[in-house]
């Protein structure tokens, strides 16, 4: 799910033209072969469109097939999804399997890392939102009807269907390493059968603000440094976007933090 301003520009632009557009609108009731999509809607220029869909997430390669991702179907259709019955509790849960890391990309923030997208059976459906307390640094998006969880500098995605996506991701052992730990934790909150008990919050102060930040003390956000901007945002009193050189390209990995660490406050 991409959440930096670099990856939210990729995806408008991916659904900014009109062929593309119309392959994830083919692609929304079954998957097809890159010979169908070529038969549909013609060889020119299909490889590009292929390639520009999948690095913005919105469609995926499984096998021989292309298919939309949960992201791209969400995207496709914001308004017309069915949201999922939330649950009351666990019990009934089934416990989930690491099935399959489908795909290892680039990470848009910092090209040295990947974002994958990986599959866990079965899905989790309503019991998504439950696992929240199960992690320090997690939140639910209602909106998206995700779970989103930070574990350092890495952003875990968790879809109620059964995809999960990581992002600034080293290789895959590490990928694998940390689907397994995800898993467990999830199958321990399973077997309890009740809603899984909150952990301890990690906090957020200012100084953990303040060391994302791009330290120019340039004064552009009206706050005398970048130290009192940090203690400003800490208190909701002005927001991210006042800090213009965050904006740029050296500092893509940093703003992505800074957007996740401002959830938790």
């Amino acid at each position: 799910m991409p959440g930096s301003p670099e990856e939210m520009k990729l995806v408008s632009n991916a659904m900014s033209n009109a062929t593309r557009r119309k392959i994830m609108t083919l692609l929304k009731d079954s998957s097809m072969s890159r010979e169908d999509m070529s038969k549909a809607i013609g060889q020119t220029m299909l490889d590009y469109h292929l390639q520009l869909l999948q690095q913005a997430g919105l469609t995926e390669i499984r096998g021989e097939k292309l298919e939309l991702t949960d992201f791209g179907r969400n995207m496709l259709e914001p308004r017309n999804k069915k949201p999922v019955e939330p649950k009351k509790d666990l019990l009934g849960t089934k416990p989930i399997e690491v099935m399959e890391i489908r795909q290892f990309l680039p990470c848009i923030a910092d090209n040295s890392k990947y974002r994958i997208i990986a599959r866990m059976e079965p899905p989790l459906d309503g019991a998504v939102k439950l696992l929240e307390p199960l992690f320090p640094r997690a939140r639910y998006s209602e909106n998206l009807g995700v779970l989103i969880i930070q574990k350092g500098s890495i952003i875990i995605t968790v879809y109620s269907t059964g995809n999960v996506t990581m992002t600034m991701i080293s290789d895959t052992d590490e990928a694998e390493e940390i689907l397994n730990d995800l898993m467990k934790s999830i199958n321990d909150a399973i077997g309890k059968g009740i809603k899984a008990p909150p952990a301890d919050k990690a906090r957020v102060d200012h100084n953990e603000i303040y060391k994302y930040l791009p330290g120019t003390n340039c004064r552009i956000c009206g706050e005398q440094s970048c130290y009192s901007f940090a203690i400003r945002l800490m208190a909701k009193e002005t927001t991210l976007n006042k800090c213009t050189p965050l904006h740029e390209e050296r500092y893509g990995v940093n703003r992505e933090y800074l957007q996740v660490l401002l959830e938790y406050l």
